[in-house]
């Protein structure tokens, strides 16, 4: 059997993807346009394959940006550790990188309470693939309370983006050769704590106090989550803390989970300013 051929088998439709008896013409018609579409695509992949030297310099190009960087990485804590790894948007920029790649989330169902979704990514050159399905209920969970049941249509497709967006990072990874990946995480790492160049260690300390302080997390808890003071971070220490800030911009993890409830001090009872730590500047 020929490669061709072979693609083209794949991309058959199985009998649970078919258009429902009574479909429209135009979805019947998007789905022969969206077979069409792979098919091509695989086939240009055959014909004008990559070439892994441009890939793995696209790559670290993209990895030395801050812009990246700064969202390449996702935290959250789980049994009392931190959980950290590469986000679905370093994913999807290591996808584009590689090329000749297809991936992406599709609901095929949803009821009253739950939907059921499909993540998957495909290399159309090695015609490697990953996919998984997987069952999202209509509720989003809380640290306290419990969890709250989503009604609102804009809610539900929400919380189905983001728990579709998770499964969909580790089945790009999962295709992704691991050295790929793992230089490119290694590069991100790299950009973080070096920056842009534009600000010296102590200004990036202090824009991260100022960051957080917003977000209502105090000096002493991030020093505790730390493990020192601020005048003695590193320049590691603001890139971990400031993928820890990441998460929580875009709602991966909350403060109560990230960080220990903060007890109330002498200077707080009294009315007094807290001292500010030395040396933030000096650096």
């Amino acid at each position: 059997m020929t490669g061709t051929s072979h693609i083209a088998r794949s991309l058959r439709p199985r009998q649970s993807d078919t258009a429902p008896r009574g479909a429209s013409q135009g979805t019947v018609v998007e789905q022969a346009r969206a077979v069409a579409d792979v098919q091509a695509a695989a086939q240009m992949a055959r014909m004008f394959p990559r070439d892994t030297s441009v890939a793995v310099e696209a790559m670290e190009e993209s990895c030395r940006q801050v812009e990246l960087a700064d969202r390449a990485f996702f935290s959250y804590p789980r049994a009392g550790q931190t959980v950290v790894g590469g986000s679905v948007h370093l994913a999807r920029e290591l996808a584009r990188c590689w090329g000749h790649m297809d991936y992406g989330v599709k609901e095929l169902s949803r009821g009253e309470s739950e939907s059921e979704m499909l993540a998957f990514a495909w290399d159309l050159q090695t015609n490697a693939r990953a996919e998984t399905t997987f069952i999202v209920p209509h509720v989003r969970s809380r640290s306290r309370g419990g969890a709250v049941e989503l009604t609102d249509v804009r809610d539900i497709y929400e919380n189905n983006a983001n728990m579709g967006a998770r499964r969909l990072r580790e089945m790009i990874f999962s295709v992704l050769p691991a050295w790929f990946v793992e230089q490119a995480k290694a590069l991100c790492q790299r950009t973080l704590e070096e920056g842009d160049g534009s600000a010296s260690l102590g200004q990036r300390v202090a824009s991260a106090v100022a960051a957080f302080d917003e977000l209502g997390v105090s000096r002493r808890r991030l020093e505790a989550r730390v493990g020192r003071p601020t005048s003695e971070w590193t320049a590691g220490d603001v890139a971990r803390i400031g993928v820890v800030y990441g998460s929580l911009q875009r709602g991966e993890s909350r403060v109560e989970d990230e960080f220990e409830s903060e007890s109330v001090t002498a200077a707080q009872l009294t009315g007094e300013p807290e001292p500010e730590a030395p040396g933030l500047e000096a650096r």
